[in-house]
């Protein structure tokens, strides 16, 4: 009996394990939540705490969990889970836009945006955007579109045209700080597309595709120049190896013409060459006789000079030893005629300077005496010229041919002239010398012993030097 119990409740441990295993499945799908590779999960629910920093400073931790990529058991009851996904999101932006320089032109763009990896950037995402993330997608269009305006503001479309990257840094650069604080990344940002509804920038193209035109067309000319150049040296070449070829088939032809010539004259030029052997013998002989007979002529006129030359030496050898004597019997003269005069010099010499000596020796006595009588011999003087003065005042009168006086006085008027001269000598010799002549004739006592004593101190000449006179 009481196996048969036993086999009945069999059915019912079954089932009660049946229903505890479901149970316990049931309870772990709904406490225990993992996360993919591209999500993460948001816990809610837990306490709050206080962390302390490593600077010593304490932080409130909220009680929101973070988990990444790995697995968590929740309570049931006490705490929430919810999944945020961390993919990148590709928003499309669309934006019509003033440059700087007021032209409006349409920008689109495309950027990849997520939310930051890091738990703060993860937390403040799911504050704001959790179990709505379709708000990210608008959210960071509107930012990113907003920025993008205020870039395209600070810049021009040239500028734009020409360095995309810039427009998209500075982009970026606006953008960041606002998606960061709402826990986005921005993986990329691209511009697809730039245009105008003006034509503004198909303008700004057309000076550049004339450029490029006038490049392709300067480039095009360049090569046809550059193969037309290259043909050209092609058929220069060509023309010169074919004159290369001329003139080498030319010097061949020549050459040819030369051997022929020269064959056919092989025969003639043998017997010019033997007459030619004779007459250069001839030349020969005649040559060696000509020598002959010079040698003997030179050796004829060289015993005739010779012979002369004997002479001549021998002549001059003797004329030269009498000019030779001459001319040391001519030098013996001269030497003896040199003393001679050379005596005589001295001897006039010393006459000179006896007679030097005897003239100064009078002529200081004489100046002495002059000096101890000198109005005297001034007397004796001035009569002795008397008559050389009267001689003057009548020269004038001898030298007139014929004379005729036509004078009341008659004839006698001359002499009377003649003596009003004197008298004017006699007032001038009294206005300069201080005596006059009628003084001169009243003291000729004195004027007689002035001259005694000039001739008694007046020294009488030498007789050597009378001699030598």
């Amino acid at each position: 009996m009481s196996a048969l119990l036993a086999l009945g409740a069999i059915p019912l441990v079954v089932g009660a394990v049946i229903v505890v295993a479901v149970i316990a499945l049931v309870y772990a799908k709904v406490v225990y939540r993992n996360a993919g590779a591209d999500e993460a999960l948001i816990i809610t629910g837990k306490r709050s705490r206080k962390v302390k920093n490593d600077d010593g400073t304490e932080t409130v931790e909220s009680g929101i969990k973070v988990v990444l990529g790995a697995g968590v058991l929740v309570r049931p009851f006490f705490e929430k889970v919810a999944k945020l996904s961390l993919s990148s999101r590709a928003i499309d932006i669309n934006v019509n836009a003033q440059d700087s320089r007021g032209v409006t032109i349409d920008v689109e763009a495309v950027a990849l945006v997520k939310v930051g990896e890091t738990d703060a950037s993860i937390r403040a995402a799911a504050q704001r955007f959790l179990g709505q993330e379709k708000k990210i997608d608008d959210f960071a269009r509107e930012v990113l579109s907003g920025s993008l305006r205020a870039s395209i503001g600070a810049t021009d479309v040239s500028t734009i045209i020409r360095n995309r990257d810039q427009l998209t840094v500075a982009v970026l650069d606006v953008a960041k700080d606002a998606l960061h604080s709402q826990g986005l990344d921005v993986d990329s940002f691209e511009i697809k597309g730039i245009s105008d509804r003006n034509e503004y920038i198909s303008d700004l193209g057309r000076a550049e595709r004339a450029r490029v035109r006038l490049e392709a067309e300067n480039a095009e000319a360049q090569a046809d120049r550059e193969a037309r150049e290259a043909r050209a040296r092609a058929d220069q070449a060509i023309a010169e190896a074919e004159n290369t070829l001329a003139i080498r088939r030319a010097a061949l032809q020549l050459d040819a013409d030369r051997a022929a010539a020269e064959a056919a004259a092989a025969g003639p030029l043998a017997q010019a060459r033997a007459s030619q052997g004779v007459v250069e013998q001839e030349q020969i002989t005649a040559q060696k006789r000509a020598e002959l007979r010079r040698a003997e002529l030179e050796s004829e006129v060289s015993a005739v000079a010779e012979a002369n030359a004997r002479k001549t030496r021998v002549e001059a050898e003797a004329a030269a030893a009498a000019q030779v004597e001459t001319a040391r019997a001519q030098t013996e003269a001269r030497k003896l005629a040199a003393e001679a005069s050379r005596a005589e010099g001295e001897a006039t010499a010393d006459a000179i300077r006896a007679k030097g000596a005897a003239e100064a020796e009078a002529t200081k006595a004489q100046a002495d005496a002059l000096a101890q009588h000198s109005e005297a011999v001034l007397r004796v003087k001035a009569l002795e010229t008397l008559p050389s003065i009267a001689r003057e005042l009548a020269a004038p009168m001898g030298n007139i041919d014929s004379l005729t006086v036509v004078s009341s006085d008659g004839a006698g008027s001359l002499s009377k002239s003649v003596v009003s001269q004197f008298s004017e000598v006699d007032a001038l010799l009294g206005a300069t010398a201080g005596f006059t002549l009628s003084d001169i004739v009243r003291s000729t006592t004195t004027g007689h012993a002035a001259a005694r004593a000039i001739s008694r101190e007046t020294v009488p000449e030498s007789p050597e030097v009378s001699a030598a006179e």
